[in-house]
């Protein structure tokens, strides 16, 4: 792989994150997203995916300092904690009857207090976000700085 398949992968990873984030907001703003399409496990997402696999590749890098990757991965993994009592707001329910299900408004209802609570998470998980991808244009930037012979010789 050549220096722009991996800027490239990583741009497709942060573009990811964004759109992952930009799902809980709606969420949050009464727009109706389904449980599975924000996945909650830091492994799981898009950009998780590519951290734990051509992600860890970077480590080897000798402009990229250990402490960015292992920075990048804590701000993830507190991302998808916070956004877990997101998830419980409105996922973890009791599930309603199949008739209250019919009948009813929406399948889990959250309560205007509930909405609250779940826009200040929100705010922390916007945060943390902004750190995250503040990390991941670092390591953009360190990738742009290196050379082609030294990022072929990490693939």
């Amino acid at each position: 792989m050549d220096k722009e398949h991996v800027l490239e992968h990583l741009r497709s990873a942060k573009s990811a994150h964004i759109k992952w984030v930009q799902k809980a907001k709606l969420l949050i703003n009464g727009i109706d997203i389904k449980e599975d399409a924000i996945p909650i496990d830091s492994t799981e997402c898009k950009f998780g995916q590519w951290f734990y696999s051509d992600g860890q590749k970077l480590n080897a890098l000798a402009n990229n300092p250990l402490e960015c990757m292992t920075k990048v991965e804590k701000l993830h993994f507190e991302l998808h904690d916070v956004y877990l009592s997101i998830f419980n707001i409105y996922f973890n329910k009791p599930k309603k009857g199949f008739f209250a299900t019919l009948f009813g408004n929406k399948k889990n209802d959250v309560s205007p207090h509930e909405v609250d609570i779940a826009r200040k998470y929100y705010e922390k998980m916007d945060g943390i976000s902004k750190e995250l991808l503040e990390e991941i244009n670092r390591l953009e930037r360190r990738l742009i700085a290196t050379s082609e012979e030294k990022i072929k010789s990490l693939v």
